[in-house]
């Protein structure tokens, strides 16, 4: 998955002339050493870039109109080294439009006990000099991210290396565009949603084609290079063939190659990096798609089931985000579909008919060709597996009719030790936070949908800041939540969010 910008964020510090000129030499020379240091800290995902230190309304002004202009800049990172006059600031973020840090820190980790003197307190204060900033923004209304502590601790570059792909997905949702496959499944209400509102929101574009318009991509597939992909399939995945012959077997698998080459190629040819399908839509396709669609997922696209085109733009959104982390576990489209009540072993089983991403498997993914009731096709080709342990947030973005609400559930994948052999499909076992009955009681009272954009590899925090960033509304469900706070919750947002 290629996003095709190099992403850098800038570093502003802010001063003013008061000191004289040696104070600001001193100023520019601190903020080098600290930029020069996070960048080798190894922890920051994207480089920081100097910038020279901003003293008046002109300088201020131009450096964040220019960082506006610049397509490899996704933020800026504000620090004031010293006391910096805020009305300086004012018409410079007025106008400025992409994610802001205001990093709360200072240059000297330790007060210098035996040496501290007027010089040191005057040019030292950003305990100071960050309040007043601060304040500025406030009062502008300005949203920002605030991280405070030691520029060199571990823990604050952690900090400021997560806000930073937040801030990606904020600069990408505005070049996520999504291929609707037909309409969404007749009569269901979530995944219903205003696309004009999506683009005003979120950026994304959101088309519609008929069925036939990618079917036709699908049968224009040569012969040699769908032989190709299922080599790469055999070689890749195991095949579990339950008694079918095996050539009839490859043939199956044969029609999911095509799908995923036409696909594929459609989606590129059209610009497209989210789609959606519909089980119910199906002409001029031998197959409901199920192994194309998991192999695209796992190149990068983002997937959403029966028409749900909220969620694919969510998948592909959470799929830029965790792009390059390290021991990275997965980001998948899944579907809420059956519950274990037993005391002491309460979840809920993930999956869907075919579509689950294989970056979430926890073993070698293997093919199956299995009947499947709906869409009334031949048997399709599907990856099975189990999901990793560990744990990661299930994300919802519905349609309130009047606002977005992103919803938010911590949870735990769990081992899944006891074998389905009936089950034909890739599938997860997870326990929400804070209990399966609260989180499911929270869930639905929040109005959340069955079906989840799924992450291992991103942070509650990293997805409120991405809704904080876009104006919407974020109901947070983790192990603190109870039925009244939540409740009180949803009140309270209904009146600040109309």
């Amino acid at each position: 998955m290629n996003t095709g910008k190099q992403y850098k964020f800038w570093f502003a510090t802010g001063s003013q002339s008061l000191y004289g000129d040696e104070c600001l030499r001193e100023v520019a020379d601190h903020s080098r050493i600290m930029v020069e240091g996070l960048n080798k800290s190894g922890i920051l995902p994207f480089e920081v870039v100097l910038k020279p230190t901003l003293i008046d309304n002109e300088s201020i002004r131009k450096t964040f109109n220019d960082a506006n202009a610049d397509n490899e800049c996704a933020g800026v990172i504000t620090w004031m080294h010293t006391f910096s006059p805020a009305k300086s600031w004012i018409l410079g973020l007025q106008e400025y439009r992409k994610p802001l840090l205001h990093l709360h820190t200072q240059f000297n980790q330790q007060i210098p006990y035996d040496s501290i003197d007027m010089d040191f307190m005057n040019t030292n204060q950003s305990a100071h000099g960050d309040r007043e900033f601060g304040h500025i923004v406030s009062r502008m209304g300005l949203e920002r991210k605030v991280i405070v502590g030691f520029w060199d601790d571990k823990q604050v570059q952690e900090r400021i290396a997560s806000w930073m792909r937040t801030a990606i997905g904020l600069m990408e949702s505005s070049h996520i565009r999504v291929l609707r496959v037909g309409d969404n499944m007749r009569n269901v209400a979530v995944t219903e949603g205003d696309k004009v509102e999506a683009h005003i929101k979120f950026g994304w574009e959101i088309d519609a084609y008929n069925i036939t318009d990618i079917s036709e991509y699908v049968q224009a597939v040569s012969e040699g290079d769908i032989n190709i992909l299922v080599e790469e399939y055999y070689d890749k995945y195991d095949m579990i063939l339950e008694g079918r012959n095996a050539d009839e077997f490859r043939k199956h698998v044969a029609v999911q190659a095509g799908i995923e080459l036409g696909f594929e190629r459609f989606l590129k040819e059209k610009n497209y990096q989210a789609i959606v399908t519909n089980f119910e839509m199906l002409s001029g396709l031998q197959q409901l798609p199920g192994l194309a669609i998991q192999r695209l997922m796992e190149k990068g696209y983002g997937f959403g089931g029966e028409g749900d085109w909220k969620t694919a733009a969510m998948v592909r959104l959470m799929k830029i985000m965790t792009e390059g982390v390290k021991d990275a576990k997965g980001t998948s489209f899944m579907e809420d579909y059956t519950y274990n009540l037993v005391p002491g072993q309460e979840g809920i089983l993930q999956s869907h008919m075919l579509e689950v991403c294989p970056s979430i498997s926890a073993v070698k993914p293997a093919i199956k060709v299995s009947p499947l009731s709906m869409g009334n096709r031949e048997d399709p080709a599907r990856l099975v597996f189990t999901s990793k342990a560990g744990k990661g947030i299930a994300t919802s973005l519905v349609d309130m009719g009047n606002r977005f609400r992103l919803i938010i559930n911590e949870v735990e994948c769990l081992t899944q030790d006891i074998p389905m052999p009936k089950l034909p499909v890739a599938s997860a076992f997870w326990r929400p936070e804070p209990s399966l009955s609260t989180g499911a009681e929270a869930w639905i009272l929040a109005g959340g949908a069955h079906h989840t954009a799924f992450s291992y590899d991103l942070t509650t925090e990293q997805m409120v800041d991405w809704a904080a960033g876009m104006g919407i509304e974020s109901v947070v469900i983790d192990r603190d939540t109870t039925i009244r706070n939540i409740k009180n919750e949803l009140r309270w947002n209904s009146i600040a969010f109309r």
